[in-house]
């Protein structure tokens, strides 16, 4: 297919401009560098859209068929890599139809009867959105399969949990697994949810006031796969919802990939060695040997800038837009193929860290221990066994810490008579909750960190993944 002229572009503007367009206005106005990703999409729902017109007379069932035809042929050049595609033409539906012509010839002039652009461009997106949103889904639950398996190995295995980055309480390995398994499941959640509300057809809602031929949409957003036609031509001509859904909802997955990659650099420096990174996924430095760089998680932690840009781009694209189709709209699908392409990236990575990486259950055990970890089980069990109110317990514990810090120890390593000293009635029993094995034990409430709590939670994740 050779290139059109301008010419031949105003030609397919209807006649309206006499002149051709100007380098600039050619180069602003033209979507066909980006939107020619939407070639399958838009074949797809121009066959669905000739089907249509042939069962209800619109056409002859033999125009329908040349073009369902040539446009198999068109789509077979596309994705073999022998189409050309032409600037001039403006965008992929201008080009797919012009060499649909090619190839078909008078008929091809048919196939736009009963829709424009604005609908045509509206279910292109959709659609490609839809699969974007099932491959969101995907990428998820692959994602948790490898976090279960690695709470799965560590189940039981002791580290320490933080707040402000601080040493808080034990927990085991496999809890902290399981808090990025739940804040996936919210994402997949997100991902479904959105999936369902944009799963209706805007075909058919032409321009913006629908058509005076008499189509069938339930025919064609069945045979989309849509669940319905939009129920109001304004709107379907000029949603961007399903763009707008998924990009919020990329933009909360990508943060929480974030938030695991930025666990990931910590744990795998040599001050906290918790885990060791797959030399797949590290890079070394050009000038320090003994470098090992989580590279990788470095960039995923990078993704959220791009995917929430690309939001808040679309966002004020589309805030100030009267009803119903601007070409300001034409800025929409650079943003979502970009966050799109980002995330599915960012998803397929982490799944290959998490899947490869090297947990150090000693180094865990050990940070599990220090900094006075067992030091709530300590006050829980002088209100269990003493009867203390609780803030009276608090404050005994925050004495007996501070005996065991200007010693240069740990709690359990504190003599009875220490402990005595601090309050008469400790007894040897205090001995039993101060070891990290005790305390991840005893945490049975239901979302708790006890081995018991967790393999149920692995178990109900692993059924709910089949």
């Amino acid at each position: 297919m050779s290139d059109a002229s301008d010419t031949s572009a105003n030609q397919m503007w209807g006649g309206r401009f006499s002149t051709g367009v100007d380098a600039i206005m050619e180069a602003i106005n033209a979507s066909i560098d980006f939107d020619k990703r939407l070639a399958r999409q838009d074949i797809e729902g121009s066959r669905a859209h000739a089907a249509m017109l042939a069962a209800q007379g619109i056409l002859t069932d033999s125009d329908a068929e040349a073009i369902r035809e040539g446009l198999l042929t068109v789509l077979s050049e596309i994705e073999g890599g022998k189409f050309t595609y032409s600037r001039a033409l403006e965008d992929i539906h201008m080009n797919v139809e012009a060499r649909l012509k090619e190839i078909v010839g008078e008929p091809a002039g048919r196939l736009h009867t009963a829709r424009s652009r604005n609908d045509q461009v509206a279910t292109d997106f959709k659609l490609w959105m839809r699969d974007q949103y099932d491959a969101a889904i995907a990428g998820i639950e692959a994602l948790q399969k490898a976090l279960l398996a690695q709470a799965e190995q560590g189940a039981d295995w002791v580290m320490p949990g933080f707040t402000h980055l601080q040493t808080a309480q034990p927990v085991t390995w496999g809890h902290h697994m399981l808090a990025y398994v739940e804040m996936l499941g919210r994402d997949a959640s997100r991902f479904r949810d959105g999936r369902t509300r944009m799963n209706e057809s805007p075909l058919g809602a032409a321009a913006l006031a629908g058509t005076s031929f008499p189509i069938d949409r339930h025919m064609t957003a069945a045979a989309l796969g849509f669940d319905r036609p939009a129920a109001n031509s304004l709107d379907a001509v000029s949603d961007r919802d399903f763009a707008l859904e998924f990009l919020a909802s990329a933009s909360i997955c990508a943060m929480h990939l974030s938030r695991l990659a930025e666990e990931l650099v910590i744990w795998s420096s040599a001050q906290f060695r918790f885990v060791r990174m797959s030399d797949a996924f590290s890079t070394g430095s050009s000038i320090m040997p003994q470098k090992k760089n989580p590279d990788a998680a470095e960039l995923i932690r990078a993704k959220i800038g791009r995917i929430m840009g690309a939001m808040v781009g679309l966002f004020t694209v589309m805030k100030g837009l009267p009803l119903t189709y601007s070409k300001d709209m034409q800025e929409d699908k650079e943003q979502a193929f970009d966050a799109a392409d980002s995330l599915m990236l960012a998803l397929a990575a982490m799944t290959g860290m998490i899947a490869d990486l090297s947990a150090n259950r000693e180094e865990l055990e050990r940070a599990a221990a220090s900094g006075f970890s067992t030091a709530t089980d300590l006050a829980d069990w002088l209100v269990r066994a003493l009867n203390l109110p609780f803030r009276d317990a608090h404050h005994v514990t925050g004495s007996l810490v501070a005996m065991a810090e200007q010693k240069g120890c740990d709690l359990p390593d504190l003599t009875l008579p220490e402990m005595q000293s601090v309050h008469s009635g400790i007894t040897e029993e205090v001995f039993g909750v101060l070891g990290v094995y005790n305390s991840v034990a005893s945490r049975t409430s239901y979302g708790g960190t006890a081995p018991l709590r967790v393999r149920e939670q692995i178990s109900t994740w692993n059924e709910r993944l089949e």
